[in-house]
């Protein structure tokens, strides 16, 4: 996780820093990174995201510490997604979490990315005991050098001000429309495909069992969805079971895919399952065949969602 000095050498000329565990790499966040590839444009210098494993709740309060939006290396794809080429992965340790703001400035943004300036979202804080707000830093960088910029909220067209914590209340309600928004993309689950009991095979409606790549990755509550995977073989679409199969007696929760159009992909591949809307919740049935007839109305309703998605 640390780097080493030499991992640092294409910093020594200074940077644009921007920092935080931006779980999600939401609307919000993307206003920052923004702003940080604007300065970066301007200045000539490289543009440096830094961001914490693991999740810094999971360190001060590991009772509060969440499921994740966007866990391991999803987060770094969607920050280069955004444009991001430099991201700068620091171990939050306890020794890490006791620095004050300013010894956290001086040490890890100054020692380490010869930061020149910094962008911070309106309600960021750092150091401990997150005494470290704007006005603080601001004050700070006149003291040793550095400007800083404060992008303000971003507010949804619902009046919602887009956060972390607010889309994971969106997703654990199931409002996958809602979270999209949020989002500025459809919310995914990466995973890889493994062996199941290939019941559904037998009734007609094939599915990939996805194991997430990440335990730490926060799924939207059991129900059937209306979903669109990437796998190896291309873009499909498709309906998913996050939860149990009571009608067989199963409780245990998993994420079974079916997709349109397609066999699947093969145990061990890598697929990426975006989930666009929440269908019904999961139900047990009398037997197979009317287990069967719901799932016809399922693919038929998905069909449909994803044409109006």
């Amino acid at each position: 996780m640390p780097e080493s000095a030499a991992e640092f050498a294409d910093l020594q000329d200074g940077s644009i820093v921007t920092l935080g565990a931006f779980d999600g790499v939401h609307c919000g966040h993307q206003q920052i990174l923004k702003r940080v590839l604007e300065r970066a444009d301007a200045t000539g210098l490289p543009a440096v995201a830094m961001t914490f494993r693991p999740h810094p709740l999971a360190v001060v309060k590991p009772e509060a510490a969440p499921l994740l939006l966007t866990p391991g290396d999803e987060q770094l794809v969607a920050l280069a997604g955004y444009g991001i080429e430099r991201t700068v992965l620091l171990e939050f340790t306890p020794a890490l979490a006791e620095l004050d703001a300013r010894a956290f400035v001086e040490q890890v943004l100054i020692g380490r990315c010869r930061m020149r300036e910094l962008v911070i979202g309106y309600n960021h804080k750092l150091g401990r005991g997150r005494q470290g707000d704007a006005a603080t830093l601001s004050q700070m960088g006149t003291a040793l050098g550095f400007a800083v910029h404060v992008v303000p909220a971003t507010v949804a067209a619902d009046g919602t001000v887009v956060s972390s914590t607010a889309i994971r209340s969106v997703v654990e309600a199931g409002d996958m429309a809602r979270a999209a928004r949020l989002l500025g993309r459809a919310y995914a689950v990466r995973g890889h495909v493994v062996s199941g009991h290939q019941r559904g095979r037998l009734i007609g409606y094939p599915t990939m069992n996805v194991v997430p790549d990440d335990a730490s990755k926060l799924l939207p509550p059991d129900g059937v969805y209306a979903v669109r995977a990437t796998t190896p073989a291309g873009e499909f679409g498709g309906m998913m079971n996050v939860g149990g199969r009571p009608t067989f007696g199963e409780l245990e929760r998993t994420v079974e895919v079916h997709l349109f159009d397609s066999e699947g992909a093969p145990y061990g591949a890598g697929v990426s399952v975006s989930v666009i809307h929440r269908l019904r919740n999961v139900m047990r049935f009398a037997g197979p065949d009317a287990l069967v007839a719901q799932l016809a109305k399922d693919a038929q309703a998905a069909r449909l969602a994803l044409t109006q998605a």
